[in-house]
Order: C-alpha cells, then structure tokens, then sequence
C-alpha cells in the first residue's frame, strides 16, 4: 500500500466533529487534511506507544478501542482509561516530550497520525484548532478529576453505575445504542480502572443482574433500568455534599 492509498481526508471523515473543530472554513479544512498524514493499523494486543518512547504526534482515533495503562512496581497493570473512535490519545506526552504511559489496542483499530509540531505550526493559522486542543486538554482534566472522585469516595455499585453511564453515552455521541454495550475490557480490566478486585466487580454486574438493572451475555450489556444507575450516581454526588 503506497503512503496515498492511506492518505486521510479529515473533511470527508465521519467522525471528523468528534475529534476536529467544527464550522471551519474550506480554506481551513484543506489546511487540516494535510495534518493527517497517514493511518496506522494497531492489532489487537499490540502497543501503539509505550512508557517513555519519545512523543511526536497526537492519535485521533478511527476505529477500534484502546486502554492505557502504567506498570506498577509488583508487575501489574494500572489501567489509567479506556479511549474509543472519535477521541485523541496521547496527550501525556505533551508536558515532558515523553509518553508517560502504554497505549494498548483492546481490538484491532485503526488511528489518525497527527504530527504535534504540525499541529502547533497550524494551530497559528487556524484558532479555531488551537481553542479545539485546549478543549481536549481541558476534557482530558475532567476526566482525571471524576475518576479522583470515583476512586475516592463512590462505593462499588456506584463505580460500576458510574463506568457503565459513562461509556453508553460516549457510544451514544457515536451513533450507537443508548442502553446496549459490548465491553471491549474485561471484567480486571475494569476493576483495575475503578479501583476494585475482579471478584467484586463480576459480583457487582451479577447484584444489577438480580435487581433487573441490566441484562449481560458474556461481553454484552444491555441496560434495561437506566434511571436506577443514575440513582446510585445522583445518590453519592448528593450525599458528598452534606
């Protein structure tokens, strides 16, 4: 496959108001296709950057599902997020020109290079570029601060609710269904994520089974009583405030 074959039309891409500014300008939008240069394909397993490689570019997401994740100091992994189709990966390597964590596909994906010193040297021709990574980054804080809370102060089955609203709505933004799921992370995955053992996560899924909140096959979660996840949520955020 030639270098054009794999050339990315940023204005022509379906997720392209997910992880690019919007109401650009022809002009402009000319000038963001030749940001992308090429697509890179990750298998499932693979690394599409470790813990201390050198930081070049920004990661748009086209396909597939991603964690990240930090070796601890016995040999596990800490899963740090889990990222998807539509959304920028490798923002850690901004601060010291270092990634500061492995990006591992969860399924085979599909990602958008985006070289950072391209992006900043564009960033000064299109604001509207510069004010869309500042948002990124400014997502990305948000993000850290509800896993704070998460880990901080939210019982099991207020982690887990929490996990689940979360991720049906970021799938919800991407056309997909507002109560079914495919767990792409397994169940250590997601427990190593929210701060929880592996046992009391699957026991956690089998009480919302019980109580008829969700319906699970395998990997496949179909919620059936959104409002009673919210509950546990709105419940916790309520009472951190008496």
């Amino acid at each position: 496959m030639d270098k054009q074959s794999i050339k990315v039309a940023c204005s022509n891409c379906n997720l392209r108001e997910l992880c690019m500014p919007v109401g650009l300008s022809d002009q402009d939008l000319i000038k963001l296709d030749e940001l992308v240069a090429t697509r890179r394909k990750v298998k499932r397993g693979d690394t599409l950057f470790n813990n201390g490689d050198k930081f070049t570019s920004l990661f748009a997401i086209r396909t597939g599902f991603f964690k990240t994740a930090l070796a601890t100091e016995d040999g596990r992994d800490q899963v740090t997020g889990f990222q998807m189709a539509g959304e920028i990966i490798g923002l850690d390597g901004i601060v010291h020109d270092r990634h500061t964590c492995d990006a591992i596909a969860l399924e085979d994906a599909e990602v958008c290079v985006m070289p950072f010193d391209r992006i900043e040297e564009l960033s000064r021709e299109v604001t509207a570029l510069q004010s869309h990574v500042h948002k990124i980054m400014s997502r990305e804080i948000v993000r850290e601060h509800g896993v704070m809370l998460l880990l901080g102060s939210m019982r099991a089955e207020e982690r887990v609710a929490a996990f689940l609203l979360n991720l049906v709505q970021r799938l919800h933004a991407r056309g997909f269904s507002q109560s079914e799921l495919v767990l792409r992370m397994t169940r250590e995955e997601i427990g190593s994520y929210l701060g929880l053992k592996l046992e009391t996560v699957s026991r956690t899924f089998s009480k919302f089974v019980e109580e008829g909140i969700v319906e699970v096959k395998q990997r496949h979660v179909r919620i059936l009583n959104t409002q009673s996840l919210q509950n546990l949520v709105n419940n916790q955020s309520s009472c951190s405030n008496c």
